[in-house]
């Protein structure tokens, strides 16, 4: 269906904006969805149509899936400063009403490793409340997208690195965990979307190309930065919220990230299935490190020269 509208939301960020080029390649008639008008201006240059407003809007999100037949959903990052899973059910409840008025019959949604636990997953428990909400659409078919944790996560210790040589993190340094490339989530949802081939609500695990220790990954990423022997360093909760309060994150963000690293090491959060060719995604950490190499440079050259003082003379 050449001609069917497909609604991207969160199209500016590392996964929405990857699988919008993906649709637009693919010649699709595209509606991409973000809170600012300006990180879309790219893709309507491209010829898909954009629309900026807030996801907390239902007015706006049944605006937003309007005449669509497929939709790509995801709950948005939040900084908040406190109740973080009420503000995901607010957004969620928004969503799942904008798809019912909207009588979408197709929806690929961003989830995560781990939310068929209810409590205990920091912000991955809000994620296990918006797939029960959705699953409850009945004129609609789902597909839950569980990828495993992020590789861009790693550009949070750039500083660290950069600054204090060492990789911290309260994550246990021995612990395998699968580790996934944004851009292989995109390639996924996109194939979803173009073959829309799934019925009734079922759930699908990425787990990336393999399973990484923390240990090993600061040594993969160390490598790319000329620090091959890079030591990564377990932190504590105390020493971890201390500094992650002190780069700006609102101290119950601090927490509710620090929730989810503790639920990790208790194998609270861990794959459902077995690693199979049908979950086992591309990109290798080491395909991905030039990445951080990237941030690391672009930290590097701002800590060297940095812009110009404001404030009174």
């Amino acid at each position: 269906m050449r001609d069917a509208l497909y609604v991207v939301t969160g199209a500016s960020g590392h996964i929405g904006r990857h699988l919008t080029e993906l649709l637009l390649e693919g010649h699709r008639r595209v509606r991409v969805v973000a809170r600012r008008e300006e990180p879309l201006r790219a893709f309507v240059e491209q010829g898909a149509e954009a629309l900026a407003g807030d996801l907390h809007d239902a007015g706006f999100v049944r605006h937003a899936f309007a005449g669509a037949h497929a939709a790509f959903t995801m709950l948005p990052p939040v900084m908040a400063e406190r109740d973080l899973r009420g503000i995901q059910n607010r957004i969620s409840e928004a969503l799942a009403f904008g798809l019912r008025e909207a009588r979408v019959p197709y929806v690929v949604n961003l989830s995560s490793i781990g939310a068929e636990v209810p409590y205990g997953t920091g912000p991955i428990a809000g994620l296990h409340d918006h797939e029960e909400r959705l699953d409850r659409l009945d004129e609609t078919h789902v597909v839950h997208l569980r990828p495993t944790s992020f590789m861009e996560n790693h550009l949070h210790a750039v500083g660290a690195v950069h600054d204090a040589g060492i990789y911290p993190s309260t994550l246990r340094g021995d612990l395998p965990i699968p580790m996934i490339a944004t851009r292989d989530i995109a390639q996924a949802a996109a194939r979803l979307l173009a073959g829309l081939e799934f019925e009734g609500k079922s759930t699908q695990s990425l787990l990336g190309a393999r399973d990484y220790t923390m240990q090993e990954a600061a040594h993969i990423l160390g490598a790319a930065v000329g620090k091959p022997q890079l030591p990564y360093v377990q932190v504590t909760d105390g020493q971890a919220h201390q500094a992650i309060v002190a780069q700006g994150m609102p101290p119950h963000m601090a927490e509710v990230m620090l929730e989810m690293n503790r639920a990790w090491n208790a194998g609270k959060i861990r794959p459902e299935e077995p690693r199979l060719p049908e979950n086992t995604t591309l990109t290798t950490l080491e395909d991905w490190a030039p990445h951080f190499a990237d941030a690391y440079r672009r930290h590097e050259h701002a800590r060297h020269h940095p812009g110009p003082a404001t404030g009174p003379a």
